[in-house]
């Protein structure tokens, strides 16, 4: 259990509190939802957990398999839909792979990521759209 406390702070903003580390996270609405877009939207946080999510747990595997991922980038975007309700209809994601991940290592780097807690976590009308792109 990881406890974590938030505070709505006003105008359609929030600051949350991780408890182990006391680092603080402010939200914004986006600006086409009323807001300023001044920070991450609640939405663009569930975006930013499944990236870094992907590259954290293949990264725990890297180091086991002594595999460097070290300069691996991810471009990730997120699709709100277009009608009633309001939620995320798709998330983009591109992952350039730093050179170096030997072809008999990507597999196991490609099902790592996509099998990350909170890959496995998200809705499944979610669309996914996940790229690989290698070096060579």
């Amino acid at each position: 259990m990881v406890p974590q406390e938030t505070l709505y702070i006003g105008e359609l903003r929030c600051r949350s509190l991780h408890g182990p580390s006391k680092v603080e996270l402010i939200t914004d609405a986006p600006t086409d939802n009323h807001g300023r877009g001044e920070s991450f939207s609640p939405t663009d946080l569930v975006v930013t957990a499944l990236s870094t999510c992907m590259i954290t747990t293949a990264g725990i595997a890297a180091q086991k398999d002594g595999v460097s991922l070290d300069g691996t980038k991810i471009y990730a975007e997120k699709h709100m839909s277009a009608d009633s309700p309001r939620r995320i209809a798709k998330i983009v994601i591109r992952i350039d792979v730093a050179p170096g991940v030997s072809t008999e290592y990507r597999p196991k780097f490609e099902h790592t990521c996509k099998t990350c807690p909170v890959a496995l976590s998200i809705n499944s009308d979610i669309k996914l759209d996940l790229r690989f792109l290698y070096a060579d």
